[in-house]
């Protein structure tokens, strides 16, 4: 194989929901179960979230390796969780996503579109 027909690794960006799901298992730390990365969702964004989509989406960024989890238990009588935790790999994807979307951004005006602001 040349230099040139290497493969060139496909970019890890995140979809937007992808991307607000991995920023709240950065923000739960390392209490990052699923039912508290939809709560922190919800306090953060103001919109209701089902916890099939959280778990859905984690599951998903799993798959991708951006995210990892481990089952834990917190006594004897208590369930065991799930708790998720950002890869480096997950970081990569919400650094290249954050780029892609300043780029965007950069030079729009939104004023004429909001005339009543």
């Amino acid at each position: 194989m040349t230099a040139n027909s290497s493969k060139v690794p496909e970019s890890a960006g995140v979809g937007n929901f992808e991307e607000q799901v991995l920023l709240a298992v950065i923000r739960t730390g390392a209490d990052g179960y699923g039912m508290r990365v939809r709560r922190e969702l919800e306090r953060v964004t103001g919109r209701s979230v089902t916890i099939g989509s959280v778990y859905a989406t984690l599951d998903r960024l799993e798959a991708k390796g951006l995210v990892i989890s481990a089952r834990t238990t917190t006594g004897a009588d208590s369930p065991s969780r799930r708790i998720f935790s950002v890869t480096p790999a997950g970081a990569r994807a919400l650094v290249e996503t954050r780029a892609a979307r300043d780029k965007l951004w950069a030079g729009v005006n939104l004023q004429p579109l909001l005339p009543d602001v």
